[in-house]
Parts: C-alpha cells; structure tokens; sequence
C-alpha cells in the first residue's frame, strides 16, 4: 500500500511538472550570438550558458566542436570538461599547450578561448551540454559563427627620438592610425606617458570610438584650463597639444590605436590594437619666487620708419614692485600673431610663423635689463610692418612647479613702417597649383637679380588668416633642414639651377592644402641683407574625386556550375591602393573574399579554389576580374568591391563600388514522366500506379517523389519519399488508411504507388509530382523544378450479375412425403460475394408471400414462419441452397420460391447489399391418403377420358397400397438411424432475430 501510495504521488507531481513545462521545452542552451568577426592573432572568447536542469548546482559537462566553411556538415571535436581526449587531433597540440581553453565561471555556464586566432579557425562553434538526467526535454545545443579577417590597422608616429623643452613650453606630437576594414567599424585614439620603473602607462587624452574626449587620471584640471588638448586633424591624423609642459611630463610618449565592432548582441569589442613608436620627452626645471605684485608695460622702437634689409629693434619695459624676485613672462605680438615669448624661467619660445627666421638669425629676443626685454629683427621685410604690442604677465608657480598665469597686461601699440629697398632682387611663382592626392607636390620658385647667397624656406599656411609655418628650408651652404610637422615626410627643397628653388612633397593628402610661400633671402659675408617671397595657392584633389570604383558583369546571372566574371574597374591615375572583394548574403553579414593589398600580396578569406582573381591594365582604368568557379547557391548574394588607397602608411577608404547581385539559379529540368493510364475498377479491388523516368538522369541524379489526391476542391499529400527514399505519410491520411498504401521504386527509375481494397473515397485525380536533385560543384544537393503526371481513378460497384435458377415447378405430394425447395445460384457479381437466402410461402400468386426461413450470410438462421421441427436447411455447395419441408399439411399448398440478396465488403462502408434475385416457383399440393384428383365436368362428359380415368383409378389404388407397404417400411428403418437429409435434423430449430446488415 506504502508503495502505491508513493507511485501515485510521483505521477501526480510528474503530471504537474508537465503541465507547468507543457508547450516549452525545459532546457536550454544559449551560446553568444554571431556572426563574431575577430582579427588574425587578437583573442577569442565565446561564452555558453544552460538552464532548465533540476539541479543548477551539479557542474554540467559542456562540449565545444567547429565546421569548417569548407564542409559544413563534417563537426570537429575541439575540447570538452568532462574528456581530455575529446578533441581530434588537429586540435590537440594548442588544448594541451592551453592555447584553446574551456572554462567554467558557474556550474551552469562556461567560457571557451582561443589565445591567438588562426586564418582557419573560421567555422560555425557548436556548443553542447552532455544529459546527465534519464529523459530529454529542450534544446542541449547550440551554434555561432565564427568571422576571422585580417588585421589591416595601421599605426604610425614620428621615428623615434628624444627631445628635450623647458619646463613651461609648448609641446605637440601627432600620430596617424587608419584600418581597411570592410566591416563597419570605429577607432579610437589614446595617448600614453610612460615612466621609468613603472610598468604600466598613463593615459593623457584619449578619443573614444563615439569621438568622446576623456583626460587621464591627474590630467582632468590641465585639460579643462585648455592646457591638453588632442585634435583630430582630417581621417586619420591625431594631434597631441601641450600648451604648458610641467617636470611630471617627462617620459616615454606614444599613440595606441583600437579598432572597434560591433557584436549581434549590440556590445562593443575590440578587435585590434597597435602602438605608435614611442618619443622620449626630457622637462628641464627652472626655479624662481612667485610674486603677484601688479604690472607697469610699456614699448619703445629704436626707429618706427625702416626700410626692407635693416634692423627692426623693440624695447618692453616691465616695473613692478620687487620684480627681482617674482616670475613675469613677456610676448611681443604683431597684430593677433605672437613673434616671440620670454617665459618666467627666462626660456624663449618663438611663434610657428617665426620659428625658421629664429633658427636662421633673423629674430633674436633677450632679457637686457632688470625689467628690460628686447626683441630684433634683421632683416626686416615689407611684411613685418604693422602695429606690435609688448605683453607681460606675473606667474604663479605651484608646489608641484606649474606656473599659473595672472591676468597679462598689454603695452600701448607701436606702429612701425617698413617701406621696401630698391633692390633688384625678386621672386616669381606661379599664382595656383592643382595636384591630385597621393601625387607629389612640386613647386617652383625664380629668383632674379640676386647678387649675394641665397637661401630658401618654403612655408606653408592652411587659411589665409592663419601665420605661416615652416616646411623646409634650404641654407645658403645648401643644406636642407624639415621643420618638425614634416620630419616623417617624403619632402625635398632642391636648387636645379642657381636662380631656381623647387620644392618637393610626395603623398599630398587634402590636408596640404593651402596658401606655400617660397621666402628667398640674400646674404653678404654670412649677413643677410635682404628678404624676398612670393606665395602660390595649392588645392589637393581628394582621390575619390578622381579615383572612380565600377563594378559589373556580363553574366551575373548564371545556371548551378557555371563561371560568372566579375569585372571592378578602377578608372583614374595610378594610387598605391588595397582592394578588396567581398559578397553580402544578408542584412547583417558581410564575407570577404580577399584582399589585393599595396605590395601585390593577396590574403584571401575563403577557400581559394572556388574563387580566382585577373588584373588587367588599359591604359587609365585597372579591371580586376574575378570568377566564380563553378558557382553554387552558396556564392549567390551581393558583390562589391572597396579600393582604399595606401599614402604615407595610412588607409584611406575611398566610397565602394555599386553592388552587383550574383543570381545562382537551378538549371531548368529536363525531366520526362509517364505514368499509368485511367484505371477503372470495382470496389474493394487492388490498384497499382507506375511513374517512370524515360529521360536520360545526370549521374548524380537522385529523385524524390509525392503522390497527391485530388477531389473535387481539396488537394491533399497521401504519401511522400524523399530523395533518400524516407517515406512519410501526408497529415490527412488517417492510420488506418496509411496500411492499404505503399510505395516503392523500380529500377528506370520507376516509382510504383498501390492501394488495396479500393472504395467510393479513394476515387479521384493522382498526381505524381517527381523533383531530380543534383549535386552542385560543393557537394551540396539542389532540387529542380517538380515534373508531374496524372492518372484518374473511377471507382465502381461491380456489375449485378446475380442469376438464380427460375425455372417453375409443380408438385404433388402427400401429407406423408417430405419435399425440397431448391435455390440454385447460377451466377455471382464477385468471388468475394456472400449471400442472405430468404424461403417464401403465399397461397396464390396474388396474396400475401410469407417468410418461411432464412439463412443469413454470417451462417445464422433463422425460422420465420414457427416451424422450425418441419424443416431442414441443406447447403451441399457454395452456391446450392435447399430447404426441406417435412410432412407437409394440407395447408402447406401454395407457391414456393427463395429470395436471394448478394452482399459485397466495401472499405468505407462495410458490407452492403448489392443485388436481390428471386427463384422460379414451386407450385405444391398436398393431398391425402386416398384421395383422388378432381377431373372437370368435361371430361367426364367424354367417352375417351371415362376409360382413362377407370385405368387411372385403378392404377392409384395400386400405387396407394404400395406406398403403404413402403410407408410401414419407412417408419421402422427411421427408428434404427438417423435421416441422411444434408441438414441436421437432430437438432431442431431455434428461433434467432438477425438484424440486417
């Protein structure tokens, strides 16, 4: 009892479980959604979760296996928690070095990493969760897709070097970082400090992938008071700015770039990351006391009035109480441009405009005096007149050493007129120049009347409001010095002939852009006597202004096996350039195909057999050709391709060609059917449909095939084999019908269908709808369009042949004599018929028949009539019926015939009667022991039939008195054995109602 007690409680609470999981199923298994695109070498990692388990705190052994693009139904064990010796072999030496990992982070949940990603790890990555429980109910596995491209991402810096400023300068730095990456992605830009004897760096700006400026910790206040600043110069330059150097600046300085995706799941991840190289910065201190006593500025020119080639002198005169031992800096401004800057340590800084004329000599600024500063200018040119203003300020320095700046105050303005020389020298350059990016720049500048040495500094403005700043300069000796923005250039200043300078930058971008000037200058015995310039304007094309990218095809609708091609014109002047091909089969996914990179080296990203790439060159137009061999529905999608053009180690992503969809459609089938002809046939019958193949099949040709009922409006599957020769039953067709079908093949091929016992609802149209797979050049099987033959079928009920023996006959018996009513079958519709024989009586022909007996088909009979020990059923053969009627009465005069009704089966409506045949007539009569036969008043009127009647009285007297003797006879054998009537008389019999079929 306890336990029937316990079996009941655990079925109920099993039924309850099942209806609380009823409809969804109870485990599941969740991998992180892809595709995942990851770079060659960066880190993979892909996290699987479960839930739905009885128990979420046994550790679940979870199995990690691939397939491969290449074959896509091949999986690859990789590595599993639970057997080391899971993973195949390729995989065996990077899981025991721990390359490829597989960790747990909760008992229901797992990371699995790979260290360094190779070109063929690309694939699906199953995840699957081993059943530790009795049953099954949910989903145990789950997949992701795996996207490895190359790493295009591109980091460059100034060469390496050290530099050296005075704690207080200006500082400035600049990196380039671009990617050539066909998916859509983001970069970001930091900026670093390293230290010596710290083993991480210190972020000091960074630029976010949604462009967001953030400051490093403990350069948040500098960064708000303007002092840091980093400045996104074009599509792929980062300039670092320093306004004020401080001794906690000094260090390694360096770029980092990251490359950014975005994830199906909407999370960012890293793809990329690169260093620029690294510049050494050295900050030199200087002390002073701090004082924040109010200033007195004033300005003074040695002469106001000069002439092109003399010396431009400015006095600035600084008072303020005890000024010896308080931090001041002073500036002299021409206009808004700062010329140069003597700072609180007494440092000069020149403005960018003036940096190359401090370098050659030309500007000099010194502190003279207590509270006395001068700045010259020699020579000075026609440019240098104009309004200056001497600007000082007090600073205050910190404990950490930064010096604050107090409010500056500015001198008066001094005017100063510089009227040009009657010298003969001059300078001539053409007014614009136009070059197309990625060419070089050249320039050409001529000098006349020019008596001394000269020398050249080509300087550059990007607006025409801004100062000039130095590019290159070319010495009187004809030594060439870059300014520091162009150190890691392709620029040359140059002196083909004497009255000729030329200037020379490879790689313009749209940056260089702006107003050149060529300043020549003339020198006697190491003096520079005079100063000359000449600007010319210069525009730099954008290459995609000029570089045109064209994608189309002759046939890009092809046939399963055929070769489309693929043509990417690339019109315009010759670029170093990365092209890349790629096909996007949906919204989300984009594939690369390969990528022709700079130096001529292809990285291709799929299997290189089913792909080839051609470059021709016409004259200004470069075709890039590529063909699909032996295209499949898997290389079917949208095609384009992307040029990136190559200049000065940057990519620069030019707009991508038009998408061309490749359409791979299924060849048109050349499938020829016959099929069996109308069938007509009776019910309950047995049919069999042949559908054959009579074209020629492909070698690989395999054939599903659908047999399919129409009646009336309703269509309906009745079976199906696909092309692995499964067979599956339509939804329609009932268990009970499915055991009458069958299908099979034949060799041809032929597709035989049959249905046994045919009945009234399997009447209709058959359809045999064959589709021909074929295998593409992948190994993949493709349909082709269903061919399909008709047979009709009629079904009918067999005709009535029912025949019964209706021969009429007259009997005379008497009451002591027994006598048969026979009922002869002499023809049937069916062998399959079965018969209900029914015995009648009636006293004349037109009054009413009487049932007697009857003898159904299931072999149960029945008396009609009450007297079931008069008669006696015989059933000698399987058509031959008899009933014998015994010791009739002289009531049992009349007419006798049997009534036979023929039954057939039928499937969908059982047994039912199909026809009804009566016999001929028995006419009996019954008379009595000595009784003679009446003879009409005629005949005994005539002489002839008098003798014959004696003659015949005398005959039955006779008769009557052997019958007697064989009557007495009779009586005594009937008491010794039983009667030899084919029907058991022994046992009398019964009454049983019989219900009609």
């Amino acid at each position: 009892m306890k336990c029937s007690l316990a079996s009941f409680v655990r079925a109920h609470l099993l039924l309850c479980l099942g209806l609380l999981h009823c409809g969804e199923a109870r485990v599941h298994t969740e991998v992180q959604a892809g595709p995942l695109y990851r770079v060659v070498g960066s880190p993979l990692s892909i996290s699987c979760n479960v839930s739905g388990f009885a128990s979420d705190i046994t550790t679940k052994h979870i199995e990690f296996r691939v397939t491969k693009p290449a074959n896509p139904t091949f999986e690859i064990n990789i590595i599993s928690t639970k057997d080391p010796s899971f993973g195949y072999a390729v995989y065996t030496k990077r899981v025991r070095s721990n390359e490829i990992t597989l960790t747990h982070v909760t008992s229901n949940s797992v990371v699995f990493g790979i260290r360094s990603l190779e070109k063929g790890d690309e694939g699906e990555y199953h995840c699957s969760v081993i059943n530790s429980e009795s049953a099954y109910d949910g989903i145990y596995s789950a997949k992701t897709a795996l996207k490895v491209i190359d790493n295009s991402l591109s980091v460059s810096s100034p060469a390496s070097t050290s530099l050296s400023f005075n704690e207080g300068d200006a500082f400035t730095l600049t990196c380039q970082a671009s990617a050539n990456t066909v998916q859509h992605t983001h970069l970001s830009l930091a900026w670093y400090l390293g230290k010596d004897g710290e083993d991480s760096a210190h972020p000091i700006m960074s630029l976010d992938r949604d462009f967001t400026l953030n400051p490093g910790p403990g350069f948040e206040q500098r960064h708000q008071a303007g002092l840091i600043k980093l400045d996104k110069l074009g599509g792929a330059t980062y300039k670092l700015t320093i306004a004020h150097l401080e001794l906690s600046d000094q260090g390694r300085i360096y770029c980092r770039a990251q490359e950014w995706i975005q994830d199906p799941d909407r999370s960012w991840y890293t793809i990329a990351d690169k260093n620029g190289e690294e510049t050494i910065l050295n900050v030199k201190a200087r002390e002073a006391l701090p004082d924040t006593s109010s200033l007195a500025v004033a300005i003074s020119a040695q002469a106001d009035t000069l002439q092109e080639g003399q010396e431009l002198s400015l006095l600035c005169h600084v008072n303020s109480h005890d000024l010896q031992r308080r931090f001041s800096s002073v500036a002299w401004l021409r206009g808004n441009v700062e010329l140069a800057r003597i700072g609180p340590t007494g440092i000069l800084s020149v403005g960018p405009e003036y940096i190359r004329r401090e370098k050659e000599g030309e500007l000099r600024a010194a502190r003279s005096g207590e509270g006395e500063y001068s700045l010259t200018l020699r020579p000075v040119r026609t440019e240098d007149r104009g309004e200056y203003v001497c600007r000082a300020g007090l600073q205050d320095r910190g404990p950490d050493g930064a010096f604050t700046q107090r409010a500056a105050q500015d001198s008066s303005s001094q005017l100063v007129s510089i009227s040009a020389t009657e010298s003969g020298l001059s300078v001539e350059m053409q007014n614009a120049v136009s070059v197309n990016e990625g060419f070089r720049l050249e320039l050409r500048c001529k000098v006349l009347k020019a008596r001394g040495q000269l020398s050249v500094t080509w300087q550059r403005k990007s607006t025409p409001a801004a100062p000039f700043a130095s590019v290159i300069s070319l010495d009187q000796e004809g030594v060439a010095e870059k300014a520091e923005e162009f150190k890691s250039r392709r620029v040359n200043a140059m002196r083909p002939a004497a009255d000729t300078f030329t200037l020379e930058l490879d790689g313009v971008r749209p940056s260089d852009s702006g107003v050149y000037q060529c300043a020549v200058s003339e020198w006697q015995i190491n003096t520079k006597t005079q100063s000359h310039s000449q600007s010319a304007t210069v525009k730099v094309t954008p290459a995609d202004s000029f570089v045109k990218v064209n994608l189309m095809s002759r046939n890009h609708i092809v046939t399963v096996g055929q070769t489309p091609q693929l043509m990417c014109r690339v019109s315009g002047p010759r670029l170093p350039m990365t092209l890349t091909w790629s096909r996007q089969r949906d919204a989300s996914t984009i594939d690369t195909i390969l990528t022709l990179n700079s130096d001529g080296s292809i990285s291709w990203s799929v299997d290189q057999q089913r792909y080839q790439l051609k470059v021709e060159n016409t004259g200004n137009e470069v075709i890039y050709y590529l063909l699909i061999n032996g295209a499949s529905q898997r290389e079917a999608g949208s095609y384009q391709c992307r040029v990136a053009v190559f200049l000065e180690k940057v990519h620069k992503k030019l707009p991508p060609s038009n998408q061309l969809s490749v359409s791979v459609q299924n060849p048109v089938s050349k499938l020829v059917l016959t099929t069996t002809g109308a069938l007509s046939v009776n019910v309950n019958a047995g049919i069999e449909m042949r559908c054959s193949v009579v074209s020629e099949p492909c070698a690989s040709s395999r054939y599903s095939v659908t047999w399919l009922l129409q009646q009336q409006e309703e269509k309906k599957t009745i079976v199906s084999s696909d092309q692995d020769a499964l067979v599956t039953f339509g939804p329609e067709i009932v268990a009970s019908h499915r055991d009458r079908v069958g299908v099979k093949r034949t060799k041809g091929p032929s597709f035989v269908f049959s249905i046994q016992q045919v009945g009234f609802s399997d009447n209709g149209s058959y359809t045999c709808e064959v589709v021909e797979w074929l295998q593409d050049p992948r190994g993949d099987w493709y349909q082709l369009s269903a061919v399909s033959k008709t047979t009709e079928l009629r079904v009918s009920e067999p005709e009535k042949q029912l025949a019964i023996a209706k021969e009429d006959k007259w009997l005379n018996v008497s009451r002591l004599q027994d006598f048969p009513i026979p009922c002869h079958i002499t023809r049937q519709s069916s062998s399959e018929s079965e018969f209900q024989v029914t015995w009648f009586w009636q006293k004349e022909t037109e009054t009413e028949k009487l049932p007697l007996f009857t003898a159904h088909r299931n072999f149960t009979l029945q008396d009609r009539f009450g007297k079931g020990d008069q008669l006696r059923f015989g059933h000698p053969l399987p058509n031959q019926f008899s009933l014998t009627v015994l010791k009739p009465s002289l009531e049992d005069s009349g007419l006798y015939f049997c009534e036979v009704e023929e039954w057939l089966p039928s499937l969908s409506h059982g047994w039912r009667k199909h026809a009804v045949e009566n016999s001929g007539y028995l006419t009996l009569h019954v008379y009595a022991e000595g009784d003679v036969e009446a003879v009409s008043e005629q005949e005994c009127r005539s002489p002839i039939w008098m003798g014959v009647l004696i003659a015949i009285v005398i005959c039955s007297l006779l008769v009557i008195f052997l019958l007697v003797l064989l009557n007495c006879r009779s009586k005594a054998s009937e008491r010794q054995k039983s009667d030899q009537n084919l029907w058991a008389e022994a046992h009398p019999l019964k009454e049983k109602p019989i219900a009609d079929d």
